[in-house]
């Protein structure tokens, strides 16, 4: 093997001193930062588990608040319309006792204007009675019986209302 250039001892003394390092180096460094690496590779799997259920609940919390929201919404809608439908029942029962009072007012003036016609009428056939008789009294030019040209003025005038009715 010399005339190789292999020196027999120095091989075995590298050999030797190779294994010696390896197995040093193994046991060292490689076996702690085999478990350095695996104790890390360890760690960022359960931090990625973890981030992972964190995404789950996140998104379930998501769902759920988006339930909440839309329940919420559809529960804001509803009380809109009953609002809505409460302020229209408001609106018609005003407007019903608005024309209820207006039709009452009218009632009452109109009952108002017929009292007053009618005592109108009775003052007129009062000074027309006082009138005519006055009037008769200057004509005949003596007093006649004040009672009995009151009883005729009333006929002559019922008379004249019923005529004037017709026409």
């Amino acid at each position: 093997m010399e005339a190789l250039g292999i020196n027999l001892p120095g091989l075995v003394t590298a050999i030797v001193s190779f294994t010696a390092l390896y197995l040093i180096l193994h046991f060292l460094l490689y076996k702690p930062l085999l478990n350095v690496m695996d104790q890390r590779s360890a760690k960022i799997k359960e931090s990625l588990e973890t981030a992972q259920t964190a995404r789950e609940e996140a998104q379930r919390s998501r769902e759920e608040m988006e339930k909440q929201v839309g329940a919420a919404r559809a529960e804001g809608q509803a009380m809109i319309a009953q609002a809505r439908e409460v302020a229209e029942r408001f609106r018609e029962e005003e407007l019903a006792k608005a024309r209820q009072e207006i039709e009452a007012q009218r009632a009452r003036a109109a009952a108002d204007i017929r009292r007053e016609k009618a005592a109108a009428i009775e003052e007129l056939r009062g000074q027309f009675a006082g009138l005519a008789i006055t009037a008769a009294e200057r004509v005949v030019g003596e007093s006649v019986d004040e009672a009995s040209h009151r009883r005729l003025i009333e006929e002559v005038l019922d008379e004249s209302a019923i005529l004037g009715g017709r026409s």
